[in-house]
């Protein structure tokens, strides 16, 4: 099957498994564990990962599948993979403790690094960001499914929208923020939890979304493929495009997603 022929069951998995955090999330008080590294897991995140990874592995019984919650495949099988599933099941843990309902579900379909399907799933809200690379993307919301696109940023514009987390602050940010504001002197700051920030600048509701902190790969790969699909960019500090399953660890490095690459691109690393 091709990317946008699997993309309505993907969907459909998404909501299955926002269902399923819903009902431990309207149950009552949320049981909080923690990791080897300290963050946080609740049984939404299992609830949800299982809902995903059964699934997708009958979807397409030859896709490898890589959750957070099962990301403990050696690098030595890893690296021959080529085209898999990257898969968060609940990103923004912290929200959907803290119940401010900014929490998402995403499914990235990974090809040769380059994540060329995402969905990303609200549950609380209902709303369904998916994108296809090279043919569009899209929000569903209140049952109605309309195409997004990044926000065009005319030169010597003042105003910059800009997108900044709402669990994980950063001061390597505010200093970015003093310096961008010499091109942009109308900084409008908006603060969003989980990969809804991304989603953002991919629905031309936000500009940049500077992330200047630790992520991890599934963090960021469906967004990631929603942004694409709609005409921005996810790159490094060094203006490259990030790709997926290149090195033994799953951590990021530091990136901007960019709506505008023609104008606000050159901006951020002038």
């Amino acid at each position: 099957m091709s990317s946008s022929e699997m993309l309505p069951a993907v969907v459909a998995l998404c909501k299955l498994a926002g269902a399923a955090i819903l009902d431990i999330y309207h149950s009552g008080e949320v049981v909080v564990s923690h990791k080897d590294d300290t963050s946080p897991l609740t049984a939404a995140d299992l609830a949800a990962h299982k809902v995903l990874t059964a699934g997708l592995q009958a979807l397409t019984p030859d896709l490898p599948v890589l959750s957070e919650e099962s990301a403990s495949v050696p690098w030595s099988e890893r690296q021959e993979w080529s085209r898999y599933w990257l898969v968060d099941p609940l990103d923004g843990t912290k929200e959907f403790i803290k119940r401010n309902g900014e929490f998402t579900v995403n499914v990235a379909l990974i090809d040769a690094g380059v994540p060329v399907l995402g969905v990303v799933y609200v549950p609380v809200l209902n709303w369904c960001y998916a994108g296809v690379l090279g043919q569009g993307a899209s929000v569903e919301k209140d049952g109605h499914t309309t195409p997004i696109h990044v926000a065009p940023l005319p030169a010597h514009h003042p105003r910059l929208r800009v997108v900044a987390s709402r669990s994980h602050g950063s001061e390597q940010v505010e200093e970015w923020l003093a310096r961008i504001e010499r091109d942009f002197p109308q900084l409008e700051l908006l603060s969003m939890g989980s990969s809804l920030k991304i989603c953002l600048v991919a629905e031309g509701k936000a500009d940049i979304y500077p992330r200047l902190a630790p992520t991890c790969e599934w963090d960021t790969a469906a967004a990631q493929a929603v942004l694409e699909a709609a005409g921005g960019m996810l790159v490094d500090i060094d203006g490259n495009a990030y790709r997926y399953n290149r090195k033994p660890e799953m951590l990021n490095p530091h990136f901007f997603a960019v709506g505008d690459k023609a104008t606000a691109l050159p901006l951020v690393f002038a």
